[in-house]
């Protein structure tokens, strides 16, 4: 079986039984949308929440907005029907701490800053709501990184990490 490599601000949408595979999801959120009646899938590596606040819009696999209604379309435009898509987040991880800070926003652990990782869950689940698609998994917050792999065969989404070792989601 083909691995697709989804690196950072992209996204893959596909209808053959590849891999789909984002590596190093720190603050990064992996998205991956499954129609599972047309074995039709997609996997996102969305960098950044929300592409409003942006005024050079550029990349639409960087924003969790912009990525996960693109991927729909695409989905759509392959045969899917929207009340057939189901979604899996993963990532979204506090990655960046500075000694002896305390987080602003109570989340156990120094993590100082914009929490951009909690930013992009916020945004991904909001953007799937949006877009009235279910969320049925997620392995999400924490402060390490995973790796998402997406089998569009059968939509099994398995998450590895060196701190929890693999699950499936």
């Amino acid at each position: 079986m083909e691995v697709v490599n989804v690196g950072v601000a992209e996204y893959f949408v596909t209808h053959n039984p590849h891999m789909l595979a984002s590596y190093g999801l720190g603050s990064c959120v992996g998205v991956a949308l499954y129609d599972d009646k047309r074995k039709i899938g997609g996997l996102a590596h969305v960098m950044l929440p929300d592409s409003s606040s942006m005024t050079k819009k550029g990349n639409p696999g960087k924003f969790a907005d912009t990525a996960i209604k693109a991927m729909v379309e695409e989905m759509e435009r392959l045969g899917s029907k929207r009340w057939d898509i189901k979604a899996k987040i993963a990532g979204g991880a506090c990655m960046f701490t500075i000694p002896g800070a305390i987080n602003p926003r109570n989340v156990p652990g120094p993590c100082l800053g914009m929490q951009i990782g909690e930013r992009n869950i916020e945004a991904a689940k909001t953007a799937l709501t949006e877009l009235k698609i279910q969320l049925v998994a997620e392995d999400t917050g924490g402060s390490y990184g995973r790796t998402m792999r997406f089998d569009i065969s059968n939509g099994a989404v398995t998450i590895s990490s060196i701190k929890y070792g693999a699950r499936e989601l």
